[in-house]
């Protein structure tokens, strides 16, 4: 399963044209390590008051992800982006519904991933029903609910939404237009 990490940096004022040129370059130079899925930058909205950048990062795995961190490329862009930047970068891994939708643009709008996510817990919730209902109806219904709920969030966060997402993703992320 890939990794998704967002991290969260300040800009210093004045700096935010240069520190989007450095990024850049940056994810670049970032691609020629094999375990770099995927990067990209999320800008301040325009108009804000906001120096917060944003940067997704999708790696193959745990190992890659280490790796990555670990090498003589990041640890060199590093130095670059404190010079640019205030305070320590805030890194977070992404998980289940914040990873599902993960973008390199702009996120779907609402309704895709509603659809997309109904599209997973249907199919789920049906087989829980077919297979288990005999024994669920035996429980109390706030402990029946308990085990439905878990097992359809288990199963989505893991198995499915994964899945989901990887067949509808040229619907749910249509082509970024490309600038003339």
């Amino acid at each position: 399963m890939p990794i998704h990490i967002a991290i969260t940096r300040r800009v210093r004022p004045g700096c935010e044209a240069e520190f989007q040129a450095a990024l850049r370059e940056f994810f670049q130079t970032s691609f020629a390590n094999g375990g770099v899925l995927g990067a990209s930058m999320l800008t301040p909205p325009p108009g804000s008051d906001s120096r917060e950048f944003g940067i997704l990062r999708t790696f193959a795995s745990e190992t890659e992800r280490d790796a990555f961190y670990e090498s003589p490329v990041f640890k060199t862009w590093e130095e670059r982006a404190s010079t640019l930047t205030e305070g320590e970068p805030e890194y977070r891994e992404l998980h289940g519904l914040e990873a599902w939708f993960r973008s390199p643009h702009i996120p779907p709008p609402r309704w895709k991933m509603a659809m997309a996510t109904l599209l997973g817990v249907y199919p789920v919730s049906l087989l829980i029903g077919i297979v288990l209902s005999a024994t669920l109806k035996e429980l109390p219904l706030a402990l029946n609910l308990l085990v439905v709920s878990a097992i359809i969030v288990s199963m989505l966060t893991w198995v499915v939404m994964p899945m989901v997402t990887r067949l509808l993703h040229c619907w749910l992320n249509p082509p970024y237009p490309k600038k003339k």
